[in-house]
């Protein structure tokens, strides 16, 4: 069921398909739609009356067990729909949280879901059976006792402070894991964008991964990280992190919070978009910059990423980054077409920190270039006729410092290109 309200920010179609979309991605099987316009949302039915007893003869002609509402609906409407229409109701929140709730592989995944769930339920806690109270023993004790609904309310801020707990010491070690990177100065770029937008499989083309892919809205839910290693540049980290989407329900901002800080963290946001949708992709940009500002990461660098290019008839290209706006690559991560433009786009952004050096060590010179083997990342060694080692390696500007005392005693070369061995 999908409603056109004043202000929509997409056309009734376009919202009835994503719904659809979102439908097949949590396993349903839709044996039937409608669709209505309506100047404000009816109080009790959210539809009105006319439309919700259409729907109703819709339900039962189908035998269909189920009805999707597109749309947030209140606990009351979804009770008075359901008693409406004598089957279940789920409204858009619910279903992305059962989409959630099928997708969570890791642990700190599912504790995030569970989460977002139970803050969703604890405002549906309609149950108050005065057959099951529960009385205490004793003089003066005796009374109604906890109702049902009492007990429910105190089993579920119980649940919710245990998950809260666990995700807190989640937190902790993701915390130790961003501070470790930071010492060590290993910058780090994050996938981002709209839900089925080819950010997984694009992460598999660079990383060499085999993260689940699949076109579906979020079919991957656990952020990945991995280490991306491109030519003269230093060893940079991937993270793959979950797909966003238009009204993307605030208790899975707040639950996967500790998850999008991989996202606040990153030196660089690579915004993966389906080029293939030339009507939504604007939309797409706006739903997805929205989100970043609303977790405190709309000011980091962004390389709009323009995929799925083999769906269309462009070619592979690099574009953009004048008059600091974002700079834009067209590629196909599923083809590979345009990859390598994205490597170099990636590369540039990092390569100032990172300096190629030659060096002529004499074979008495071993501690010297044991320091270049732990320090710098070494691309060849060949051995002279003297006994002594022609070195060619890559090495971050600070660390060059740590080698400047032992680089006073050695011959430094300018770098040059290693001949080719026939």
């Amino acid at each position: 069921m999908a409603v056109e309200l004043p202000g929509a920010d997409i056309p009734l179609e376009d919202d009835l398909a994503e719904a659809l979309e979102l439908t097949r991605a949590a396993g349903g099987q839709v044996v039937g739609t409608l669709t209505c316009r309506r100047a404000q949302v009816d109080p009790a039915l959210f539809i009105g009356s006319g439309k919700a007893a259409e729907l109703a003869q819709q339900v039962a002609d189908a035998c269909a067990e189920l009805v999707i509402f597109n749309h947030p609906l209140s606990p009351s409407q979804e009770r008075n729909l359901e008693r409406l229409l004598k089957c279940q109701v789920v409204d858009r929140i619910g279903l992305i949280l059962d989409i959630f709730a099928r997708r969570a592989r890791s642990h700190e995944g599912k504790l995030q879901v569970e989460l977002a769930q139970l803050r969703h339920l604890s405002t549906r806690l309609v149950r108050g059976w005065t057959h099951l109270e529960r009385q205490k023993g004793g003089i003066g004790l005796r009374g109604p006792g906890e109702s049902q609904l009492e007990t429910d309310r105190r089993l579920l801020r119980a649940r919710l402070r245990q998950l809260e707990t666990r995700l807190e010491r989640l937190v902790g070690q993701r915390i130790n894991s961003r501070r470790q990177r930071t010492r060590s100065e290993t910058p780090t770029v994050a996938l981002v964008g709209y839900t089925n937008s080819g950010k997984s499989t694009l992460f598999n083309a660079l990383t060499a991964a085999d993260v689940f892919a699949a076109d579906l809205l979020f079919a991957t839910l656990d952020s990945t990280l991995r280490r991306l290693e491109l030519p003269d540049c230093e060893p940079l980290v991937l993270v793959d992190t979950v797909g966003f989407v238009r009204r993307l329900p605030h208790d899975l901002v707040a639950a996967f919070r500790s998850t999008l800080e991989e996202v606040r963290s990153a030196s660089l946001l690579l915004h993966v978009v389906d080029a293939s949708r030339d009507d939504q992709r604007q939309l797409m940009l706006q739903q997805v910059n929205g989100v970043l500002q609303d977790i405190g990461a709309g000011d980091i660098p962004q390389i709009e990423v323009m995929n799925k290019i083999d769906l269309t008839t462009r070619a592979p290209l690099r574009s953009g980054g004048e008059l600091g706006g974002p700079e834009r690559v067209w590629l196909s991560a599923r083809s590979s077409a345009g990859l390598d433009l994205l490597r170099d786009a990636i590369g540039e952004r990092f390569a100032d920190g990172i300096s190629h050096q030659s060096l002529h060590l004499p074979r008495c010179d071993g501690r010297l270039r044991a320091q270049v083997f732990r320090l710098a990342q070494v691309r060849h060694e060949q051995f002279d006729a003297d006994g002594g080692w022609q070195v060619e390696f890559d090495i971050r500007r600070r660390e060059l410092g740590q080698l400047a005392p032992l680089l006073a005693a050695a011959q430094v070369l300018p770098a040059r290109a290693r001949p080719v061995e026939q």
